[in-house]
Order: C-alpha cells, then structure tokens, then sequence
C-alpha cells in the first residue's frame, strides 16, 4: 500500500491465471500482459490445462458462475490465437479437437464451432510458417529485359529505400512475440527461427553494403558508393525504417570503411547519422525518436532483445515468499507491447522488381576476412590518412 507502480506486483501461479480469466474492463491491460508474459513462468501447455479445468469446473454450475466458465473459455480462444507455430504440436491440437468432439457432444454448437474455427486457422498459419527461409520478396523468375542495369547508382534512392524497407517488413510481420520472449531466455535459434532469420537479414544487409564499396577500385567511385548509401539513410529515416537505417549505418561506420579516406562532408554526415544510436544515456537519442513515431516503422529490434535479456537477469522471477513476480513481467510487456503496436501495421509501397532482383535479398556478400584484405589493398596499414579529400 502505498507505492506507486501496478496493482498486481506478484502471485501465485493459479491465482494469477483466476484474475486473468475474471478481467474486465478495468483490469484489461493486466489480461495483456499475462497473455505476453505467461510463457516466462507457465508452458501454454500447462495454461490450457488450467483453462480447461477451470472450464468443466464451472460450466454446468449455477447461473453465478456460469460467468466463470464462459470467461475460462473466453480467455483460451485468445491463448490459441496467441500460439507459435512452434507451439501448435500435436498434442495440442488433439487436446483442444476433443473438447471440441465434447461440446458438441453436448450440444453447445456455438462453442464448439468457435473452438473448431480457430484452431483450423491457427494450425493451416502453422502449415504455412513452416520454412522462414523461403520467405523474402524476391521472385527468381521474374524477367528484367534482355539488358537489365544492375547498378546502385543506377536506381533512385528513395526507392531502393522503399525496396528495403518491404523486404524488412515481410520478414518483421512474421516474428511471433513468443520467440522475442523466448530468446531472452533460452537464445536458441530453434525456437526462435523467424527472429533467427530477421537477424540474418540485418547482417547480410550490413554486410552487402560495406562489399559494394570495397569492391570499387577506383577511389571517386567508393566515394560515389559511400554518397549513395547516405542518401538512402536519410530516405530510410523518414519511412521509419529503423532496421534497414542502422544496418547500413553500422556497415559505413566499420572499421574496414572508416578508416580509408573520405570527403569531410561525408564524414560529418556519417557522424550526424550516428547520434541516434549513441550508446550514452541508455541509448536515450534512439529511444526518444521511436516513442514520437507513429505507425507504420520497423524498431531496430537488436535493442529490443538487449532490454528483454537485461529485465531478464536483472530481476528475479519469483519474490520472497516464492509468488511470481509479476512486477518483473510488466517490464516485459511493456517492451513487447510497443514491439506489437509497430508488428500490425503495413508499408504501401509496390514492389519493383529489378531492384529486389539487384538486391537479391543481400546474400552476395564478401566475409569479414576478405573485406579487410579490400579496404588494406586499398589503404595499407601504416600510411597515415589525410583528413580530407579532395
């Protein structure tokens, strides 16, 4: 009494999944936050088991707490929408396809037709979610002409950003929060696949970039490259592409890059540029211009996991007399909840196909190794840089 922070800090297990079947208006937002959060202490599993209990318990008692099973089941349909694809397991399904044999079994056709729907819908998602490699916006097949030009500078920045930003939200879309959850936790690339392969992409992003200027021989067309880059940063920051923005940032600030020789201008745009993500203050640049953009935007999710495992081994998961610690758990959501608001919108813009195909989703790339025989080929190590060119 008397401190300030939610109305639920902690509370045994059941306890804690009785208030989540019993909130109503008022308590909504802590129904949301044990929906993104319960997998930290409960397998879905073990929650359905709770809920099904709970269900049969009450479903045939008297009319005051009828109330009670129709919320039990209330809140299991939004547990199966919420389920991963790697959650769906057979067991599972099986478990909620009895319950649907049962209601109708005893005639509650409504019920049972909503059951039956939503777990038909959750396992064909499941069915369709099955290779996150195959995703990627790119069609192999498309024809670009007898002579397509695939150059960088030969396409406009603003839509290679545009480009960009699609592919980063095709791939973004299909991360299920549960896998942001888990990798906190477990860091396994099994459960994890789609947040796996969104982070693939970043590096092969990063990665693309800093070879294409490396690969350039001629010093005015690195510089030409470099010009390039920072231009579609800058068409990146006003779609809200925070992602495709810092993978390119991070691959004009790598070492091999930085340390050859560039214009001043160049180099006072790079550190302009690199002020959002200033490490000092918590990162506290980046944070503020997130919270002031409106949907649709792609957040630079390598921050989201770095809160996630910090809230995770800074706070312990149950309090003194052995409840769970749900105060922990609103720190959790909130992370997730802000991840979510971004995850559901959609970016307008058509696909074009030669530039996807020039980007070929970023695979054609050299290693860190050969990047750094590039930029020493270049600029041997020893030779002092100037501090402008010209």
């Amino acid at each position: 009494k008397g401190e300030d922070g939610p109305s639920i800090r902690g509370g045994m297990v059941d306890a804690l999944v009785v208030h989540a079947t019993a909130a109503g208006k008022t308590e909504f937002i802590y129904q949301e936050a044990f929906l993104t959060t319960y997998r930290t202490f409960l397998s879905p599993k073990e929650l359905i088991e709770k809920l099904l209990y709970r269900f049969y318990k009450f479903q045939h008692a008297t009319d005051s707490k009828v109330r009670l099973a129709k919320n039990s089941f209330s809140l299991l349909i939004r547990v199966i929408d919420e389920l991963g694809a790697m959650e769906l397991d057979d067991e599972v399904v099986k478990r909620l396809m009895d319950l649907v044999y049962e209601l109708l079994c005893q005639s509650d056709l409504v019920l049972a037709r909503i059951l039956r729907k939503k777990v038909i819908e959750k396992c064909e998602q499941r069915d369709s979610h099955q290779e996150p490699t195959n995703y990627g916006p790119i069609n192999q097949n498309v024809s670009l002409g007898s002579t397509p030009v695939l150059d960088l500078l030969s396409f406009k920045s603003h839509d290679i950003a545009e480009q960009m930003t699609l592919m980063d939200a095709e791939l973004f879309q299909k991360i299920e929060i549960p896998e942001v959850l888990l990798w906190a936790k477990e860091q396994s690339e099994e459960l994890s696949p789609h947040l796996t392969f969104f982070t693939e992409h970043f590096n092969n992003m990063s990665f693309w970039c800093r070879t294409r200027i490396l690969e350039q021989n001629d010093g005015k067309e690195r510089e030409k490259y470099l010009m390039k880059f920072i231009k579609i940063m800058r068409h990146l920051r006003k779609l809200s592409n925070f992602n495709s923005y810092l993978a390119v940032l991070s691959a004009l600030d790598s070492a091999p890059v930085r340390r050859l020789e560039w214009q001043k201008q160049n180099l006072e745009a790079l550190k302009e540029f690199c002020l959002l993500i200033d490490s000092s203050s918590s990162f506290r640049a980046y944070r503020q211009a997130l919270a002031e953009t409106e949907p649709p935007c792609i957040p630079y999710l390598g921050l989201i996991l770095q809160d996630l495992t910090f809230i995770n081994i800074g706070n312990q998961n149950l309090l003194p007399d052995g409840s769970i610690n749900f105060a922990k758990r609103w720190q959790l959501f909130n992370i997730l909840d802000s991840m979510r608001r971004f995850k559901n919108c959609n970016y307008e813009f058509k696909k074009k196909e030669p530039i996807l195909h020039y980007l070929s989703n970023f695979k054609d790339h050299d290693n860190e190794e050969t990047l750094w025989q590039r930029s020493e080929k270049i600029k041997p190590r020893g030779v002092r840089k100037r501090v402008e060119v010209d």
